[in-house]
């Protein structure tokens, strides 16, 4: 928690160099703030089912191009060295930067390609057992029609600390409906395969409605996993909690401002 505030400030001061280059293109940066009261990924709990802070920066290179930057607190690094006895460092941050490319193919048909790295600051997850360091690189491509989007993504690193696990994919499509008046509802499913493990899988699924108070975005989402994938048992059971399921179904409020 106490290093989210600088590491934003020096993320977002890094996105923002060109707009103090370019002042006439100051409307291509974007920047939100916000909280959640569970930071799900793929329908798992990044921080044993309790809130997170969250902020990024979006900027328009222009031509299609675009950067950006992503922050969530988190626990689960943590977590699994506290159950182990392992010091896994004090990564209390997922930090994420990203890159692409978006356009247009046709009439209401438009692709965006990118890459992701989701980095942990301080984290030292290799330490565990028949494990690897958390930090995770994928390749990514989405094609859009209409309110529906398809995109995979290919990891070329290990997957989020998971040994010998590179190229595994996530493939996901999503949909979302503008009802008017700043409310939208935006269905969602998702299959991770992880590679040379078993061929283990989860399958997540969400379903979330927003409204839009010009520029600050009020969300609900009810958001759960498949995790009975190894064996028939949780596979996501917190580590320091065996009753907590992380990928359980439940209902995440979210609030995001807009700049």
């Amino acid at each position: 928690m106490k290093f989210l505030l600088p590491t934003v400030a020096a993320a977002l001061t890094l996105v923002a160099l060109p707009t103090l280059v370019h002042a006439e293109e100051a409307q291509a940066l974007s920047v939100n703030l916000g909280a959640v009261s569970d930071y799900r990924y793929r329908g798992i709990s990044q921080t044993r089912l309790k809130p997170a802070l969250q902020g990024g920066a979006d900027y328009a290179l222009g031509r299609g191009f675009y950067v950006g930057t992503w922050l969530s607190t988190i626990r689960w690094i943590r977590d699994w060295g506290t159950d182990s006895g392992v010091d896994t460092g004090r990564a209390n941050l997922e930090w994420d930067l990203y890159a692409g490319h978006k356009g247009e193919l046709g009439p209401g048909l438009s692709y965006d390609v990118g890459v992701l790295a989701y980095l942990y600051p301080g984290n030292h997850y290799g330490r565990l057992p028949g494990a690897a360091n958390a930090n995770t690189t994928e390749l990514d491509g989405a094609l859009s029609f209409g309110v529906a989007t398809l995109k995979y993504s290919h990891a070329v690193t290990h997957l989020f600390g998971t040994d010998k696990s590179k190229n595994s994919g996530y493939l996901e499509a999503a949909a979302s409906f503008d009802l008017g008046s700043g409310f939208s509802v935006t269905p969602h499913i998702g299959h991770q395969l992880v590679a040379h493990n078993g061929n283990y899988s989860s399958t997540d699924y969400s379903l979330t409605a927003a409204k839009d108070f010009n520029g600050l975005v009020l969300s609900v989402a009810l958001v759960g996993a498949d995790t009975k994938s190894i064996a028939g048992a949780k596979a996501y059971a917190s580590p320091v909690d065996a009753n907590k399921d992380l990928g359980k179904f439940g209902v995440v409020l979210g609030l995001k401002k807009t700049f």
